[in-house]
């Protein structure tokens, strides 16, 4: 248990651990060099290596590759309040600020509101040099799927 974990319910924890499985079991997780990390309630980050595989012709990361960010971070932070469903994306909207060309950026999600049927959460993505280069905000809504019939979600 991280030091993290220790100040917090043991439920939690697990959840939280739980979704960090989920995020690194799913197949499309296996196309980049990426890792979520639950910070606590309402809080994800994913750090995200940019490489030259995900540029577009003029030599920065698509957009393809912001809004994957952006939606998983915010994704992730709304689900931490949710312990027995898996969230759908409803709508997701998106400001892109600087192109990025490289390195390591970091999307940096956050729970806004809602916690029954709809759930808000914003994220927004920071270079190396710790310049914002894109933010976004999404709605999200309980599915059918229990979180525990996911592969990687439990363990």
């Amino acid at each position: 248990m991280s030091v993290e974990d220790k100040d917090v319910d043991s439920g939690a924890a697990l959840h939280w651990r739980a979704l960090e499985g989920l995020y690194a079991s799913a197949p499309i997780n296996q196309l980049f060099s990426s890792r979520l990390e639950v910070i606590g309630e309402g809080h994800a980050r994913i750090l995200f290596d940019i490489d030259p595989t995900v540029f577009h012709a003029g030599g920065a990361a698509h957009g393809t590759i912001y809004f994957k960010m952006l939606d998983d971070a915010a994704f992730y932070a709304a689900n931490t309040l949710v312990t027995d469903r898996f969230l759908l994306t409803t709508s997701f909207n998106l400001l892109f600020s600087r192109p990025v060309r490289g390195g390591r950026v970091t999307a940096e999600g956050r729970w806004v509101s809602g916690r029954r049927r709809v759930l808000v959460a914003e994220a927004r993505l920071i270079d190396e040099e710790g310049e914002e280069v894109g933010r976004g905000t999404g709605t999200f809504m309980r599915s059918h799927m229990a979180l525990s019939s996911l592969p990687g979600y439990g363990g």
